[in-house]
Parts: C-alpha cells; sequence; structure tokens
C-alpha cells in the first residue's frame, strides 16, 4: 500500500491534519506577508545589482525587509509544528529578531530622517543589536536579551514617532511620517496587549511608505544624473570647440596635435595663435586641478590668448599679457603655459615659458631640452618673462607637452620621467608627426594603465622656408578671422 509524504509525516509526528490546516489558516495572513516582504527585498537588491551602483536606500529597505519576512516565517506556529524544538533554533530565531532593526536604523539615517545626531544614534543602534546578536549566538536566548531588545524598540519607535509629529518636512516626510505611525502604533499594541499580533501589518504600510520615498528619490537621482551627463557632454563640446579645428596647410610646417582627457572634461589646452605659412604661434597650457573648474579656467585661457595675438611674434611679451589678463580671475587654480613662435624665414623658433615642461628639439636623432621658464601664470601681478632663440635646421622635429605624461605613474609608483620621453621622442624621428603623438601617448598609457592627469602634446616638423601658395593668405589679421582650423593628422 502506497502512502502520501504528508500522511506518512503527520503519522510520525503524531499531528493530525485538522491540527496542521487549523495552523495554516491561523497563520496565512503572516504567511502571506512574510513572503511578500521576502520578495521586495530580493527584487529591491536585484535592481541594484542590474544598476551596479549601491543605493544606500533600496540596500537597507530591502535587508529590513528581507529579514522581517524571515522572522515572520520562523515565528509561525506552523514552522515550529514541523521544525523539532532544538537550542540552535532557539538562537537562531532570537538572532533574527535582534537582526532586524539594524538596517532599519541605517535606512532612516540613509534618508535623513534622524537629524543631525542620525550617524551617532545609528552607530550606537548597530553596536546595541550587534552585541545582542554575538550574545545570543554565544550564550543562547536570555530573556534578558529579549527585554533589552523589546526595551530598546519601545523607547525608539516612541521617539521617532514624537519626532515625525512635531517636525515639518516635504512630501517624502509626510509620507514615512504615515507608515511609521502606522507601525509605531501596532508595534506598540502588540508590545503593551499579550496575544495581539498586529504589527506585520503595520510594517506593511511602513515598507509601502519606505518603498515610495526610496523610488522616488532614486528616479530623482537618475534624472540629476542623467542630467548632470547632458551638461558634461554639452560642456565636453564646448570645450573641444576651443581647441583649434585643425592645422594650416603650408610646406614649412607638419603639425599634429593629441588631447587625451583623464576625465570628460579637462584643463589642457593647445591653440595656433597666427600662421601666415613662415610662422606660425603654437601655444600649450595646462590648468591646475581636473574636470569642471579646469575646463572654465581653460576656456578663460584661450580668450587670454586670444587677447594677445598682437604679440604673436614675441613669446615673453605674449605671456606676460596673459598673465595680466588671468590675475584675480582663476579662483586660486593657476596656469602653466609654453608658447612656440616658429619662423620659416629666419630658421629659429622663439620660445618662452610659464611653470611648463621644458619644449624638445630632435634633431639626427639626438633630444635637446630647449629650457626658459618663469613663474606660472595667475599667480603673481606684473610678471616679466624671458625669451629664448633656437635656431632650426630642416627636418628639425619640437615637441610641447603637458606634464601628464612625464608624471604617469606605473603599478609601483615610478614616473614615466623626462628620459623616457626623449626616448619615445628620439624613437619617432622616421614617423610622420601624427603617428609619432600617436607611439609617445602609446608609451605613456602603456607605462602607466591608469590615467591620473591629461595627456596632451603638440609635434612639428620644420621642413625650411617656403613660399606661401597661390591663393592661401598670408595676412595675420586675414588669418585669424576664418574658421578655426581642426587638429586632424
Amino acid at each position: 500500500m502506497l502512502y502520501h509524504p504528508l500522511a506518512m509525516w503527520l503519522t510520525e509526528t503524531s499531528l493530525t491534519a485538522g491540527e496542521v490546516l487549523r495552523a495554516f489558516h491561523r497563520d496565512e495572513p503572516y504567511l502571506i506577508l512574510g513572503s511578500a516582504f521576502t520578495t521586495v527585498g530580493v527584487v529591491s537588491v536585484g535592481y541594484c545589482l542590474m544598476r551596479r551602483r549601491f543605493d544606500a536606500l533600496l540596500v537597507w529597505m530591502a535587508v529590513f525587509a528581507h529579514l522581517y519576512g524571515q522572522r515572520l516565517w520562523m515565528n509561525s506556529g506552523l514552522l515550529r509544528m514541523t521544525i523539532p524544538d532544538s537550542e540552535f533554533f532557539r538562537r537562531l530565531s532570537a538572532a533574527t529578531d535582534y537582526l532586524v532593526p539594524i538596517p532599519a536604523f541605517l535606512f532612516f539615517q540613509a534618508a535623513g530622517f534622524l537629524g543631525r545626531w542620525g550617524r551617532k544614534i545609528t552607530v550606537a543602534m548597530v553596536a546595541l543589536f550587534a552585541g545582542l546578536v554575538a550574545g545570543t549566538v554565544l550564550a543562547g536566548a536570555l530573556p534578558s536579551f529579549r527585554l533589552i531588545n523589546n526595551s530598546v524598540i519601545v523607547v525608539a519607535v516612541a521617539a521617532m514617532m514624537i519626532r515625525m509629529l512635531l517636525l515639518r518636512g516635504d512630501r517624502d516626510f509626510t509620507v514615512v511620517r504615515i507608515g511609521l505611525i502606522s507601525f509605531g502604533v501596532l508595534s506598540l499594541l502588540d508590545n503593551l496587549i499579550p496575544g495581539m499580533k498586529v504589527e506585520p501589518y503595520g510594517f506593511a504600510v511602513l515598507l509601502g511608505s519606505f518603498g515610495y520615498v526610496a523610488a522616488r528619490r532614486t528616479l530623482k537621482r537618475d534624472e540629476e544624473y542623467g542630467e548632470i551627463q547632458r551638461e558634461l557632454a554639452l560642456a565636453r563640446g564646448i570645450q573641444h570647440s576651443l581647441l583649434p579645428a585643425g592645422f594650416p596647410e603650408c610646406a614649412a610646417f607638419r603639425i599634429a596635435a593629441r588631447y587625451v582627457p583623464m576625465n570628460s572634461v579637462a584643463g589642457d589646452l593647445y591653440d595656433v595663435l597666427a600662421s601666415d605659412g613662415e610662422h606660425i604661434g603654437l601655444l600649450i597650457a595646462d590648468v591646475s586641478g581636473h574636470g569642471v573648474p579646469a575646463a572654465l579656467i581653460a576656456s578663460m585661457v584661450k580668450m587670454a590668448a586670444i587677447s594677445q595675438r598682437d604679440h604673436a611674434a614675441h613669446p615673453a611679451e605674449l605671456l606676460r599679457g596673459m598673465n595680466r589678463a588671468l590675475y584675480g580671475n582663476t579662483q586660486g587654480q593657476y596656469v602653466t603655459a609654453a608658447y612656440a613662435w616658429i619662423d620659416a624665414e629666419n630658421r629659429e623658433v622663439l620660445y618662452a615659458a610659464a611653470g611648463h615642461p621644458s619644449m624638445l628639439r630632435l634633431r639626427e636623432g639626438r633630444v635637446t631640452e630647449i629650457v626658459e621658464n618663469g613663474l606660472l601664470l595667475a599667480a603673481v601681478d606684473s610678471v616679466e618673462y624671458a625669451e629664448t632663440t633656437v635656431e632650426l635646421e630642416p627636418e628639425d622635429r619640437l615637441l610641447l607637452y603637458t606634464d601628464g605624461l612625464v608624471e604617469a605613474r606605473n603599478g609601483a609608483g615610478e614616473i614615466f620621467g623626462e628620459a623616457a620621453l626623449s626616448a619615445a621622442f628620439a624613437a619617432s624621428a622616421r614617423l610622420s608627426p601624427a603617428e609619432a603623438a600617436d607611439q609617445i601617448i602609446a608609451s605613456v598609457q602603456r607605462w602607466s594603465r591608469t590615467q591620473d592627469d591629461d595627456l596632451t602634446i603638440l609635434v612639428c616638423d620644420f621642413a625650411g622656408a617656403a613660399t606661401s601658395r597661390p591663393g592661401t593668405p598670408s595676412s595675420l589679421e586675414t588669418r585669424f578671422s576664418e574658421k578655426p582650423w581642426r587638429a586632424s593628422d
């Protein structure tokens, strides 16, 4: 004869089907609520994992709901009928009871409902209930632990209810206040009236209010994040428009630039301030700091440089004018800059810098450092700068760069350094300017897998004096009025 598993279990445990059925009907609302609370917790955690972002409101609400749901199941009469009473189960049940308040206080702290003392209160409560959990695991489910738990919960719930009634807040505060007062009243009834078991219904209302606030704030943060991303994209487009849209086509010079910002926007800048076929003025600058503040200052540097175009053939005077324009207007940010006026007709380069890394010249495989530095821009008013003149020969290559290249660090904390940059520059002798720029940037990126600063370089090949092409404007003033050149190969 075959027996149904339920019938066999009832026979072995001496329970009747009627007893089990009565226990199920008595616990049915709490079993349903426990399943619902647990499901809410699992779904909330899954949502956070899908977004790959830690959201304190959702996470602590999820843990709170999950633990509360498990506690309802563990305290149900049906479960106690099916699991033999043991010391292990008593300790597990009591420890779960003491765990439930921990994520509750963490949620209130994350939501900002505990006021200015919220962090200290949360730390104290978490420490207290964690101690109760540890004590239960080690010493057992002592009545004194239960008394401490119930007393603290009653006082905390009563204090929170009073605070919620006295304070005024926004819509989120009002919703949570309704949920908390509902939960508090029913919780106090459970603790004051023996046999009363209405707290889970209050928790359902409280969880609903938590869910509303958490969802609303999460959506609001997502909207704000999206708006920030759109603003950053617009700022990135504006910043790229500050860079020259291209380089002039002439027989005397071949130029390439590479600009690799650390963030969406950056504080590095390069520009062509003048060009007439026989002369060209190359500027490179680096604003201290990173991100949006540095990018805003970079736009000011661009305007300051444009305002000094009349001094394009005199690097020292150009930097002096830029410093005068920037001083007192950069909110404590400083700027390093270097400017080179390349004269193909006289085969020379006039160079000046303001706290910037030195320019490098590559000739017949040998790298020479061109040094002429002054105080960085925007630090002190009325600074005088000096310039140096260096002769050029056909096939000479010049390199202007920002300090992000030489200060790049590998996993051991070692910097890339000037020597490695000079070696990479020398190795690019047989490459085109664009290929050389790519190769130098790649060398730095291989050295440092993580980028901690903006990377910008200008590579300029000097071919010798050349006559302007027919139809090419030779007047600097006319050239300035044209659309900027695109900084492409």
